[in-house]
């Protein structure tokens, strides 16, 4: 395989890596031997350990001393954590967009990204499925304008594409409950409902956590 620009080289390992433990592709605990990916990938073994890094700070990876690099595990009480916090991150964002809006074309961006999951899930594709429902977190950044939340949200969207691959490959049904949630919020967001589109963004975050914790007592 041969990496290019315009992704510097170690994100482009990172981004290799990490579609495959989102897919569960790589299990978790497995360890990543940075050997192996620099002869597969015909990388150099500091590109290699780049892209690592830059995978721990996306909580897919961690690494030990002595031990090296091996994929996260997700326990209970990861989850639970990683999906109170998104929660309020999304929450931050949905009032962003709400106070920030100010012609309905403002809301376009929406829309579009709203029928794209649509198409998405009528063809059961969760690959496409997931990566636009990230969309929509991107479409809101411009409203917030907050360089440290964008930050963050960034930082942890392959945390929680690896929950929803998680569950979607067992429910895929979810994907209608994911439209229909965001059909609300985006209502309440045009009628500037700050607590209606709290209420949605708690309760689906909420919802989801438990489908995780469920299929991870299930494997």
């Amino acid at each position: 395989m041969t990496f290019k620009a315009p992704d510097s080289l170690a994100e482009q390992i990172a981004q290799y890596l990490a579609e495959r433990i989102i897919r569960g592709e790589m299990q978790a605990n497995e360890r990543i031997q940075e050997q192996k990916v620099t002869q597969s990938l015909n990388v150099s073994r500091g590109s290699v350990r780049e892209a690592l890094l830059i995978l721990e700070r996306r909580h897919l990876v961690v690494i030990l001393p002595r031990r090296g690099a091996q994929v996260s595990e997700l326990t209970p009480h990861r989850v639970r954590s990683l999906y109170a916090l998104v929660i309020e991150l999304y929450v931050l964002l949905a009032r962003a967009v709400a106070e920030g809006w100010r012609v309905k074309a403002d809301l376009a961006p929406f829309v579009t990204i709203q029928q794209r999951l649509q198409d998405s899930q009528q063809r059961e594709d969760i690959d496409a499925f997931v990566k636009h429902s990230f969309d929509v977190m991107r479409a809101a950044y411009p409203f917030a304008d907050n360089p440290y939340l964008q930050e963050t949200v960034e930082n942890l969207l392959p945390a929680i594409s690896r929950t929803y691959h998680l569950v979607l490959e067992r429910r895929r049904g979810e994907m209608a409950q994911y439209l229909g949630t965001f059909a609300q919020l985006l209502q309440a967001i045009g009628e500037r409902d700050h607590a209606r589109a709290r209420e949605l963004l708690v309760r689906y975050g909420e919802h989801n956590c438990q489908l995780v914790l469920a299929t991870l007592g299930e494997r």
